[in-house]
């Protein structure tokens, strides 16, 4: 029972045993996020008396109900609340004899939905095979998270919900060690927008020296000029009937009330991969582009090992949807890559709802992951994967969509069973070398192991290794699609 009773800074915590390993589920990272405190920087939570009690996940952050299901499902709570600064923690069942390494778990979700307490994001798995500490957090979304504030006077933040991801690695530095964990070797694991996160927090001053090495899952540079973000925010601000002068009345509304004004303004906005809730450009938190910083050595000292998947465009695109205007494919393109001219890339794919998604993973996820990879393999190793598994025929796992790699990343495949899908052996195996080279790379810096040996990526060769049933190793793959795109 004492090992299960913890002394954080806070204050004493008592988990629990579950799946054979110590779970402590909602521990306060900061306080809740609401009336003065909402769109400021997160507080350090008041201390407590007694032992607290950390064995049920908090609510999840406020978004829209609907959305809070993950792809495989799988028992997700659907309690939200603005009240959701909270981190978990699983860690080995004994008190280790040396410090382990730990990993932070960043979830995605468009920067709207998503919750650390994800059935897939269970850290039992990681730690049983790998003797290592897991955290995952939650962080504020949507326009609590990101909206653009910062100019309407210094007691308002931007970029919140990046900065709460912040606050949160500053309880792991300063907590983590009576968990087993070393708060020298912390690595930063995310997907998706939890990915965007990690290539913010790597250009992100107040970021520096907490975490030591990071692995970007479908994910990579991604922000919004101030001007765009600006517009945003007075859409908002007129759809909640608030005036420039009378900024403060945002304190008092309800959560709900100013992320359903979110809601509405994205559908005013009208369809498009373009996020309206995302980290923005701000002098005070995020100054320089990531990709940008990242290309001048801002990052030099961190290790990453980043990837996409094959077909990321077919959890956006589905069959039924219809065809985007070709004039409106053009712009949306030129928006997220910064191209000036894309009609004539475009025109190489087809003009179907397959070659929409096609150049959403080749443009959106893979060209930002090979920008991302060769302007740190200048300043730090780096290490490139795609992630190519299937099951053919199958109506969910028919394409390497985004996403798909998560369950394999956690060895969480067990969910596959909500959706009918028995997992065969050699699918399991598949998941522990993934899982493995992850471990390997939160270990010691590198993912090479001797069951997958894994070279690091430079602009020359561009060895990127291919997780498939039979995992390995190609040089430069899809070069002449590469060239296309202008890298």
């Amino acid at each position: 029972m004492s090992e299960l009773v913890v002394q954080t800074k806070d204050g004493r915590i008592q988990g629990l045993t579950e799946n054979g390993v110590r779970v402590w589920k909602g521990i306060p990272y900061a306080k809740p996020p609401v009336g003065p405190l909402r769109f400021r920087a997160p507080v350090p939570p008041d201390s407590w008396d007694g032992i607290r009690e950390t064995t049920a996940f908090s609510p999840m952050c406020l978004q829209p109900l609907e959305s809070t299901s993950s792809m495989l499902g799988g028992g997700v709570t659907k309690t939200v609340s603005e009240d959701c600064l909270y981190l978990n923690v699983w860690a080995p069942r004994n008190m280790p004899a040396e410090p382990l390494p730990v990993m932070v778990w960043i979830h995605g979700g468009a920067f709207v939905t998503g919750s650390g307490s994800l059935p897939s994001y269970n850290g039992a798995p990681f730690v049983l095979r790998g003797d290592v500490i897991v955290v995952t957090i939650n962080y504020r979304l949507g326009p609590l998270g990101f909206l653009h504030l910062s100019h309407y006077g210094e007691v308002y933040s931007s970029n919140t919900g990046l900065l709460d991801q912040i606050a949160a690695l500053e309880w792991v530095r300063d907590n983590i060690a009576a968990f087993g964990g070393d708060p020298e070797r912390v690595t930063v694991f995310g997907e998706s927008a939890g990915s965007m996160s990690i290539a913010a927090l790597l250009a992100m001053p107040a970021a520096k020296g907490l975490f030591h090495r990071a692995i970007m899952e479908s994910g990579a540079a991604q922000v919004m000029v101030p001007e765009q973000a600006r517009m945003i925010t007075a859409g908002l601000l007129k759809e909640l009937d608030i005036t420039p002068d009378n900024i403060h009345q945002l304190d008092f509304l309800p959560g709900e009330s100013i992320f359903e004004a979110g809601e509405r303004l994205k559908k005013q906005i009208g369809p498009g991969v373009n996020m309206i809730f995302q980290p923005v450009l701000d002098p005070d938190t995020l100054p320089h582009d990531p990709l940008q910083a990242i290309q001048s050595g801002w990052a030099k000292d961190v290790p990453i090992l980043i990837g996409t998947n094959l077909d990321e465009g077919a959890l956006f695109f589905r069959p039924d949807m219809p065809l985007v205007k070709e004039d409106v494919l053009v712009r949306t393109v030129e928006m997220m890559t910064g191209i000036e001219d894309a009609a004539p890339i475009t025109k190489e794919y087809p003009y179907s709802i397959d070659g929409h998604a096609q150049i959403m993973t080749d443009l959106y996820f893979w060209r930002s992951a090979l920008q991302f990879a060769s302007a740190q393999s200048k300043h730090a190793p780096v290490w490139m994967y795609r992630f190519d598994w299937t099951l053919p025929d199958h109506p969910v796992l028919g394409k390497a969509m985004h996403a798909l790699e998560i369950p394999f990343v956690f060895n969480t495949l067990a969910l596959f069973e909500n959706i009918g899908v028995q997992v065969d052996a050699t699918t399991q195996a598949l998941s522990d070398r993934i899982q493995d080279a992850w471990i390997a790379f939160a270990r010691s810096g590198s993912p090479d192991t001797e069951a997958l040996p894994w070279p690091a990526y430079d602009p020359a060769l561009r060895s990127t290794m291919i997780f498939n049933n039979d995992s390995r190793i190609i040089e430069d793959p899809d070069a002449e699609k590469r060239n296309m795109l202008q890298l």
